[in-house]
This record gives C-alpha cells, sequence and structure tokens, in this order.
C-alpha cells in the first residue's frame, strides 16, 4: 500500500527531528512525509533545511492556516493521487521500528477498515493478570492496571465508563485508548488519538477535521472518528507501537486548558448523541463536575498546586459557559 505521513507541527523543532530520525528507521517507509508547520519562527524549517529525509516535503502556512484541525486539512490536500494510506503523528512522538509495518498489516487484515490507529507504550504500566480487579484497578483481556482517584470515585458514585474502553457512552466521559492493553492485538474501537492515527484516503473526500476545534485542537480526533465511526469500522493495533513525550511547548495555559476540556467535551458528546435522555443529561453534567472538584483538590495535594487550581478553574468557567453560550454543532 502507498501511504503518506501528515506531521502537523508548531513551535517544536526538536521533537519533531528526534520524530523524523525514528520514521527513518522504519522497516516500512512512507511514500511522502509531508511536514506542516505553523511556527511563528524559522527554527523548524532550518531544521528540515539541516537534514536530509526521504520523500520529505515542508510546507509553511500562515495565521489563516494555523491550527491543528487547519493543518491537518492542509495536509491532505498536498497528499499525491496513488496514496492509499494517510497518517497522521504528533510531533513529539517516537517510533518503533516497526510502527508502519503493523499498521499497514492491519488493512491487510481487515480490510473493510476505514481507519486503524496505533499504541502508545510508554504512559502506562500494565500488568498480566487472572485475578479479579481490585477497586482500584481496571482489568481488560486478561491485563490489569491502576485506576486513578478519578476512576475510583465515578465507580463508587456509578458514574463510570458502561462501554468497552475506546467506546462512547451515551453520556459521554469513556474510557480511552489508554485503557485497551498491550497484548500485541487488533481491537475494535469507536475512537482514537488523532496523533497516533491513519485513514483510508477515501475518507476525506466526505470528511474533514472540524475547525470548530482551533489552535491546539483539544479532543478533536474524538470528534473526527465517532463522525467515522458511524459509516464504517475503525480499529487499534496495539503491536503499532510508538512512545509520546508531551512536549510542553505549544500547549495553552492550564486555565484555557481546563475551559477546553469541558466545553470541547460537551462538544464531542453531542456529536456522538445530539438527543441525550434525561439520564445521560444527568451523568454527564454529574461526571464533569466529579472530575472539577477532583482537580480543585489537586491544588491542595499535588506538588503543583497552581497549575491544578488554573485547570479546575477553567473548568468551572467552562461548565457555567455551557449554561448560556453552547458551543454550535457543525
Amino acid at each position: 500500500m502507498k501511504f503518506s505521513l501528515i506531521i502537523c507541527t508548531y513551535m517544536r523543532p526538536q521533537p519533531l527531528l528526534n520524530l523524523l530520525r525514528s520514521v527513518e528507521k522504519q522497516t516500512v517507509y512512507p511514500d511522502e512525509v509531508l511536514v506542516v508547520d505553523g511556527s511563528t519562527n524559522t527554527d523548524t524549517e532550518e531544521v528540515i533545511q539541516k537534514n536530509s529525509f526521504k520523500n520529505i516535503s515542508y510546507f509553511k502556512v500562515g495565521e489563516s492556516q494555523r491550527g491543528l484541525t487547519k493543518q491537518r486539512n492542509f495536509g491532505i490536500q498536498q497528499v499525491g493521487a496513488a496514496i492509499e494510506i494517510v497518517c497522521f503523528l504528533d510531533d513529539d512522538i517516537v517510533l518503533t521500528e516497526t510502527y508502519f509495518e503493523e499498521l499497514l498489516k492491519t488493512y491487510t487484515l481487515y480490510p473493510q477498515a476505514l481507519g486503524v490507529g496505533g499504541y502508545i507504550v510508554n504512559e502506562v504500566l500494565w500488568e498480566k493478570t487472572d485475578e479479579k480487579p481490585k477497586h482500584n484497578e481496571f482489568a481488560c483481556d486478561g491485563w490489569k492496571r491502576k485506576d486513578g482517584s478519578r476512576f475510583v470515585l465515578r465507580k463508587k458514585l456509578g458514574l463510570d465508563a458502561d462501554r468497552p474502553p475506546a467506546y462512547f457512552p451515551d453520556f459521554g466521559h469513556g474510557r480511552s485508548v489508554s485503557f485497551l492493553p498491550p497484548s500485541g492485538k487488533i481491537y475494535g474501537v469507536e475512537q482514537f488519538m488523532g496523533g497516533v492515527a491513519s485513514y483510508k484516503k477515501e475518507v476525506f473526500e466526505t470528511q474533514k477535521f472540524s475547525e470548530y476545534f482551533e489552535g491546539y485542537g483539544l479532543y478533536e480526533d474524538a470528534d473526527f472518528t465517532l463522525r467515522l465511526s458511524k459509516k464504517g469500522q475503525l480499529y487499534v493495533n496495539t503491536a503499532a507501537q510508538l512512545y509520546h513525550y508531551h512536549e510542553t511547548s505549544g500547549r495553552p495555559d492550564h486555565f484555557k486548558y481546563g475551559k477546553m476540556v469541558v466545553r470541547n467535551g460537551w462538544y464531542v458528546w453531542r456529536v456522538k448523541n445530539p438527543k441525550p435522555s434525561i439520564k445521560a443529561r444527568f451523568k454527564w453534567n454529574a461526571t464533569a463536575f466529579l472530575l472539577t472538584a477532583v482537580r480543585l483538590s489537586n491544588a491542595i495535594t499535588s506538588s503543583d498546586k497552581k497549575t491544578a487550581f488554573k485547570e479546575a478553574l477553567g473548568r468551572a468557567v467552562g461548565w457555567f459557559s455551557l449554561l448560556f453560550n453552547k458551543p454550535k454543532i457543525r
């Protein structure tokens, strides 16, 4: 299969270079590598010019096209006619050597797949187990991991997700791809992370990334994949492995982030479930309130009290703003 890699980047020249060097070591190399740079300086461009990478094309976009979803849509327009699969990677990713090989294998095994996500291996510690999980643990497919305090509280209050990982409950607030174990298996899903994603090129004939998610683009991946899952099957291949290093540069301030968590979360929930039941409405709001309270408690218990407080304040402001200024579904 001919495939293209699109990397949207903003003010991260060194992480981007680390990613490109890991792409260089792949057992299967992309037919195109398209770097779409929204940086306000020339550092990233200089890094590209000083290093030689096969099949690479560099695009610098201005303010009108800056932002994750806008840059992705721009990149899609540059993809070659012969390309069959379009891959996306965040610029703070480093790949294992067989990432693309395993990803493409999924499309061969499941030819009906519209999209396939990769699997991050450095964020969660899993253990194999046959035992029943404790109250502060989560188990899936013969593996277990620790549950954070927010999920422990949600279980006690009857607000835990009632669907498998990477499937979206009627009230939103599901468990993400990170709750799928590192089993090496391929799992059917409704959503996966946009920074470790791939899609059949034909998908973009009828669907694009929503520009509602301006700038940083929090939850833009959930919006795109949940809309796409209504049209066909998506998968996550846990053998297509990579590392995510969460580069801090280029991220919004914590108050703005907290506000986006709630408002963008509401938007994604309503895209998936435009007419929720009263019970679903109650559970969405109750969970949003609980998660805000947990983050506020971190302002007392965590080492970074200022960050936790600013995010909790942003979440609270975001929740109250929904009472009189709900996002318009596009």
